[in-house]
């Protein structure tokens, strides 16, 4: 396939997108579109999402899978020039309307960002602050014992949880801030590329921890390894964009159906190694 037969086919194939016929999912994303000032980022993404999947968002660089997950919880409202269209459907209700708090959307859709990212407070701190900021009062010990052990941390940090949060490694970082996205029961947890700065053997970790969490959460992560989406995930999502650089959705399946048998040929030529 040349690169102009890539190029062109810039609209999606609805046969090509997974639908959940029968089942309620947790996140029902309708026609999103994204543009920053003039500039169009995203365009017309709809999918579903399964609860208690791993669902891996694939495509080259400046696709718009960052601009996507961060529609998901509303964080793209923190850029001024941001203007996000469609709607977010969580348990029923559109997360875009006027009435709902976005900040009550965040605890309850959690993010992990590529860099880790603790705050400059002790490991408990750091995993305290979400149930404080809430107004919890129960047993902050046990909430901070319970997310480090989710977070496969405890047995490393028990003996030190007021050291600061930023003198641990950067594999633990990392795992320290999916323990502080758990503090507060989140139903969603968003990462965007969680792995793409660790050492192989904490990003096996964090590989290990996702799909042990995501038989209690749901999980959406940007990956650019394809080894890493192919290991981790139920279901793949591929972004793309053209000439006009517009990210679009071209294919939604099954982990084995969209890397052993691609229903898109663009798909196949980025998982192949072909583009990218």
């Amino acid at each position: 396939m040349s690169n102009l037969d890539i190029e062109i086919s810039s609209q999606v194939s609805q046969e090509n997108i997974l639908k959940f016929d029968g089942i309620s999912p947790i996140l029902d994303i309708k026609n999103i579109s994204v543009s920053y000032g003039n500039i169009t980022a995203l365009e017309n993404v709809t999918f579903q999402v399964p609860e208690k999947n791993v669902i891996a968002l694939i495509g080259p660089s400046g696709c718009g899978k960052s601009t996507l997950i961060r529609c998901i919880n509303r964080m793209n409202d923190l850029i001024p020039s941001a203007n996000v269209k469609g709607s977010v459907i969580f348990h029923g209700q559109n997360i875009y309307q006027e009435n709902i708090d976005p900040t009550e959307i965040r605890y309850r859709i959690g993010m992990v960002f590529q860099k880790p990212n603790p705050f400059p407070k002790s490991i408990y701190d750091n995993i305290a602050f979400g149930p404080r900021v809430n107004g919890f009062n129960g047993d902050l010990d046990e909430i901070v014992e319970i997310s480090l052990r989710r977070a496969a941390l405890w047995e490393e940090v028990k003996d030190r949880l007021n050291n600061s949060g930023l003198s641990i490694s950067g594999g633990q970082q990392q795992r320290l801030c999916i323990a502080r996205a758990l503090a507060i029961n989140p139903e969603v947890i968003l990462m965007d590329e969680p792995a793409s700065a660790l050492d192989p053997i904490s990003t096996q970790s964090i590989e290990n921890l996702i799909k042990e969490l995501s038989k209690d959460i749901t999980i959406i992560i940007v990956t650019h390894n394809m080894q890493q989406a192919a290991r981790i995930s139920d279901y793949a999502l591929v972004m793309m964009a053209g000439e006009e650089r517009i990210g679009r959705l071209i294919e939604y399946g099954e982990n084995k159906q969209v890397f052993d048998n691609p229903k898109d040929p663009r798909t196949e030529a980025y998982v192949t190694g072909r583009i990218g």
